[in-house]
């Protein structure tokens, strides 16, 4: 199947800001290798009408093209599916992984139409411009997600109920196998080991999760599970609201939209320009930046290298934007000292120190002492809150020793601190506490 051979068109539902019900708000058309998207003429005649995404795809007539360099509109490729979504609907659809040899190419239009309704955002993709069709999930008990979820991992096709169940989740982006639960008045998101773990991935997110609370930040609130003797990260949706009439969506969109980037371009990304935006276009600019300052310190403070721009998202109102609670926080796995940002923070500068921390403290509206203090609170916190998170997470002696000292506080991030003798102290005390918590000191 060729993107051509494929789906040639699809309409874009939306649910309006407190609405419990989606209306069609356009259509996406396959234009050569581009999607373009044209306005609904009865949407734009709803008073309560918002555009999907300013200045992307404004309320106006005609069609809209993809900016240069884009196939399609960023804010659109929020709402489909990214690695593991796809993996799942490439299993479906061929009964193969995406590696493997001979696995035709699937359109664009295909993985929105075949991707499960219960995306992030507000959004959903339809064949039909008169009738929303949800793609409901079949109950299915962890148990058996993770079941399907290691078969697909496998490259193993599913048993229709499991498809069915598993497909739940498509919409979901990143790359690590997941699923929907619902329960009640709360979502979740179902983070599952994978295959490849070396260690325990989806309890390194936890404990980061916990520690970014705790050190302040806005962060989606988690909790673990066990399933099968393995690991279930379960993180509660902040883009649903259980309402008395149903559940309303947030419309979302991601820092990689709102600086007008796709996956091509995202080693482009840079806060510095995210910050630019959160000065004009956010509610509440000096609180958020300093937010997002805090939330770029913790990754360097925790190990999270992950922190690309499509990690990062803004609710959208159709007019302002305001900065979602913070999201996969992951430290990932490390095997030197040197260490990178996805995202570029200063200038050219990506590297994972303090000081490239404190050169950018500026472009947030803080002095320099400002930022000194806030980055000793987190390194204070962290080393305060050790222990109790990782008790809580029932973490490994091994996996202890491993996170502590290498993903969390790892040296590097001393690396040209020479001018903050009491940045440097605050450092080296607190990652002699987690080494020693763990009985894991040099």
């Amino acid at each position: 199947m060729t993107s051509r051979e494929g789906a040639a068109e699809a309409f874009v539902w939306i649910w309006l800001p407190g609405a419990t019900e989606p209306v069609v708000a356009g259509r996406l058309d396959q234009d050569g290798e581009r999607l373009t998207y044209t306005y609904g003429a009865s949407y734009r005649r709803r008073k309560s009408a918002i555009p999907i995404f300013e200045p992307e795809l404004p309320l106006q007539e005609g069609v809209i093209a993809p900016i240069l360099g884009l196939s399609m509109a960023s804010c659109i490729r929020d709402g489909s599916p990214d690695a593991w979504g796809r993996r799942v609907i490439i299993n479906r659809l061929t009964g193969r992984r995406p590696d493997d040899a001979g696995v035709p190419e699937i359109g664009e239009l295909t993985f929105l139409l075949q991707s499960g309704s219960d995306r992030i955002g507000a959004l959903d993709f339809q064949a039909s411009a008169t009738e929303y069709v949800p793609r409901l999930a079949a109950q299915a008990s962890l148990d058996e997600l993770m079941e399907a979820s290691a078969l697909v991992e496998k490259g193993i096709p599913l048993t229709p109920a499991l498809d069915q169940a598993l497909n739940h989740g498509t919409s979901i982006g990143g790359a690590r196998p997941k699923a929907l639960i619902d329960d009640g008045a709360k979502k979740f998101i179902a983070k599952f080991s994978a295959a490849n773990d070396t260690y325990s991935v989806v309890k390194a997110e936890f404990i980061a999760m916990k520690l970014a609370a705790a050190c302040g930040m806005n962060a989606a609130s988690v909790s673990m599970t066990h399933v099968a003797h393995k690991d279930v990260l379960l993180i509660e949706r902040f883009d649903r609201t259980h309402t008395a009439d149903g559940w309303a969506r947030h419309a979302m969109v991601s820092a990689l939209t709102m600086l007008g980037l796709d996956e091509m371009m995202a080693r482009y990304a840079s806060y510095e320009d995210l910050a630019e935006l959160i000065r004009h276009r956010f509610t509440a600019p000096k609180e958020t930046l300093k937010e997002l300052y805090g939330r770029i310190c913790f990754n360097v403070l925790c190990g999270n290298t992950d922190d690309h721009a499509r990690n990062h998202a803004a609710f959208w109102d159709g007019r302002m934007l305001e900065l979602t609670p913070a999201y996969d926080i992951c430290p990932q796995g490390r095997t030197g000292n040197e260490a990178t940002q996805a995202m570029l923070i200063k200038g050219n500068g990506r590297a994972s120190t303090l000081a490239t921390l404190l050169s950018a403290a500026t472009d947030y509206h803080l002095k320099e002492a400002e930022a000194a203090a806030l980055i000793e609170h987190q390194i204070t916190t962290i080393a305060q809150s050790w222990q109790e998170v990782c008790n809580e997470a029932d973490v490994s002696p091994v996996d202890r020793k491993l996170f502590a000292g290498r993903q969390f506080l790892n040296t590097y991030a001393l690396e040209g601190l020479d001018d903050h003798k009491a940045l440097q102290d605050a450092f080296i005390m607190a990652r002699s506490m987690l080494l020693a918590s763990e009985g894991a000191g040099r």
